[in-house]
């Protein structure tokens, strides 16, 4: 089955050249607006359209799915058609075997909302929700193996509340990741290995910014451990923030009526599970 996946992307991305090549381009491309709130310029409409018709022919489901959602995958694997489609391609699969009912349940993910670690409250400067996670407050060794299988469940039941709450043509989100706390009890580089996977190949082009706050020195020791499985797109949202300017560097990004009031914000906490 596999290799069957690889020879039809390879087709298909033969006809779009051809296709593109027949469309003559007027100097540079046209920028257009669409009514989900996105600018998508000429080349990268077509590209759209081009992995689409890709995609269809491993499942016709894909016709229920929007160009922004479509777009993301694109702009994840640079706006190469070829690679983006047989991303999607293993994305619906992952969906269909992972979450076939379309959602997490409360239920399912109980170990993990029991630790009280995600929030989810206000917007940034851009419009993007803010979710907070403290470091400090997971506890893999307390869950039955580890729970890696149960934290892949969380961040999906996590990233669908985070996404229920974007306004009308948003598509990212912010991360403040807060490590008060923090020790060796609460490493998993298993677990942030697995969560990283999850986002970086699922849920591309979603986060917006990661905030990492309260970072203590022994933090770093894992740190090295995981950043070589953060790919380059994802590295470029991170920012480490000093302690001496943590309001400060908050307050750039996100409005004093907006931000947390535990960072001198105005608002408070909501668990995710409650948002």
């Amino acid at each position: 089955m596999e290799a069957q996946t690889m020879k039809k992307p390879i087709n298909i991305k033969m006809d779009s050249e051809k296709t593109a090549d027949k469309e003559e381009q007027d100097g540079k491309n046209k920028t257009i607006v669409h009514s989900y709130g996105s600018h998508v310029d000429e080349e990268e409409e077509r590209k759209i359209e081009c992995m689409r018709k890709l995609v269809e022919k491993h499942d016709p489901s894909v016709k229920e799915v929007d160009n922004p959602t479509l777009r993301r995958f694109l702009r994840a694997r640079d706006q190469d058609i070829e690679k983006a489609s047989a991303m999607f391609v293993k994305y619906l699969k992952w969906k269909q075997t992972f979450i076939p009912k379309g959602s997490v349940s409360e239920s399912e993910i109980s170990n993990h909302l029991a630790q009280n670690k995600q929030f989810l409250q206000g917007v940034d400067k851009q419009g993007r929700p803010i979710t907070v996670l403290f470091g400090g407050r997971h506890l893999p060794k307390k869950i039955p193996d580890g729970g890696v299988e149960e934290l892949k469940r969380f961040m999906v039941f996590a990233l669908g509340k985070i996404c229920s709450r974007m306004a009308a043509g948003q598509e990212k989100f912010v991360v403040i990741a807060d490590l008060q706390g923090w020790g060796y009890c609460n490493s998993d580089v298993r677990g942030c290995i697995a969560a990283l996977t999850l986002l970086q190949d699922y849920y591309p082009e979603r986060l917006g910014k990661l905030l990492i706050v309260h970072v203590p020195c022994i933090f770093m020791t894992v740190w090295k451990l995981i950043y070589p499985f953060i790919d380059n797109n994802t590295k470029k949202k991170l920012v480490f923030v000093e302690n001496k300017r943590l309001k400060e560097t908050l307050m750039e990004d996100i409005d004093e009526s907006q931000l947390p009031a535990i960072y001198g914000g105005k608002l408070p906490l909501v668990p995710i599970q409650h948002a």
